[in-house]
Order: C-alpha cells, then structure tokens, then sequence
C-alpha cells in the first residue's frame, strides 16, 4: 500500500492541477469568508467560524473530485491499470493506497484554514474566548466528510477512463448524498416522521451533528460505513474490469 500511496502523493504534486485545485479551494474560501458581502467574517458580527464550516462542504465537493478523479480514471486511459494489478499488492491495498493519497491530499489542504481560527480569535471582543470545543468538533466531522466525499470521488473514477466524466458524477454523488436527502426531508409529504429517517441517510445531518462538538458513535460509524461501502463498490468496479 505504501508504494501506490507515495506514487499518487508525488503523481499530484508534479502537476498543475494538483495545485490548482488546492490553490482555488484556499481562494475561494478566502473570497467567500473575508469579502463577500453575505458571507464574511467581519460582516457576521460575531466571534465564530460558523460560516466556514457552513461554506466549507460545498467547496470540498469541488475539491475532492478534482483531487480523485485520476486516481483509476487516468490509469485506465493510459493503459497502465494492468500493470499495476501486476504488481504484489491485493487489490484492496491499490485502492486503500490510492485512497489514502487523496485523503492525505484533502487535509493538507484543510490545514492552512487553521489560519481562520488565528485570525478570529484576534478580532475577537477582548474576554470573549471562540467555542473550542466546536470548533475542533466541527474539524473533526470536516475530516469524516471529506473521508466520506474521497470514498465516492475513488468509486466514481473506478467506472470511468474519462476524467473529466470521474469529475462529473463524483460532484453529483456527493452534492445528492450530502444535501439530496435533506432536500427531499424537507418535503411537506414526508413531514411528521419520515422526514427525519430520510435526513439521517444524507451526510449533512451527521455532519451538523458532529459540528456541535459532541461526538456521538452513530456518526462516526455513519461515516465508516459510507467510506467501507464506496471501498467495497470500488473493488468490484475494478473486478469487473479485470474480467
């Protein structure tokens, strides 16, 4: 697993669109938090990174497949994804290689945002201390909601050798999963009891859950069980393939 891990670390960074994606991802976060009227910290009137942790999902659904979308797309376009079930390593081993890359790519570039909690706390009223505990609770769910998107956008690029395809229907698995459920909850017909069984299946309302610095274990094996899942349909996407 270690190989395929450092081979993809080293196959991003010696891209542009490594560093692109990242690069817009910090951009855009800086634009929406620090100018944009609606959005910025200075605007909110208070001493809380509520607004990044409300902005941040949507911009990882941008993130992630852009980060996942070679992983098996471009391996499968190239013609080197025999080569490379050639080598000693079990499938499940190239996927959670490849997989933990990603992941390892994703919090790199999450861990610049830790600059927002400086800055906060230094425009902060004098006496007035941030939530620390829901602040590191909402990295916490940040972290297992990037987990989560990482496991689609691998599954996604496993069924396709077209990138730009990868991309595409991994935005649209992670946009359904994380806010289609709760959209469809909000439906006056499902209101009164099923809303609430339906909302439980979408990421966001783990994620919210998780954001109020109470780490509850149903959330945590929500979240394992969504990256075990998409890890399983990526195993058998590549099975498929071999035949």
């Amino acid at each position: 697993m270690r190989p395929v891990f450092i081979r993809e670390v080293n196959a991003f960074f010696s891209s542009i669109i490594g560093y692109v994606a990242i690069g817009v991802f910090l951009a855009a976060c800086w634009l929406f938090l620090w100018l944009m009227p609606e959005s910025n910290f200075l605007d909110y009137g208070y001493a809380s990174l509520d607004k990044f942790f409300e902005l941040a999902p949507l911009l990882l659904m941008l993130l992630i497949p852009a980060v996942t979308m070679r992983s098996f797309a471009d391996e499968v376009r190239s013609g080197t994804i025999e080569w490379l079930f050639t080598k000693p390593l079990s499938d499940l081993q190239i996927i959670l290689g490849k997989y933990f890359a990603a992941l390892a790519l994703v919090a790199f570039a999450l861990l610049p945002t830790l600059l927002y909690v400086y800055s906060i706390s230094n425009l902060a009223t004098e006496g007035v201390a941030l939530d620390s505990g829901a602040i590191i609770g909402s990295y916490i769910g940040l972290f297992f909601l990037a987990a989560g998107f990482t496991a689609i956008g691998i599954f996604c690029s496993s069924i396709s050798g077209n990138q730009v395809v990868s991309f595409l229907v991994a935005l649209c698995a992670c946009f359904l999963l994380y806010m289609g459920f709760e959209a469809l909850s909000r439906i006056p017909s499902f209101s009164g009891g099923a809303d609430y069984y339906l909302s439980m299946i979408g990421m966001q309302f783990h994620y919210s859950s998780i954001s109020r610095g109470l780490i509850d274990t149903r959330d945590v094996i929500y979240f394992l069980s969504v990256i075990t899942l998409f890890i399983a349909l990526t195993r058998i996407a590549l099975a498929r393939r071999a035949v």
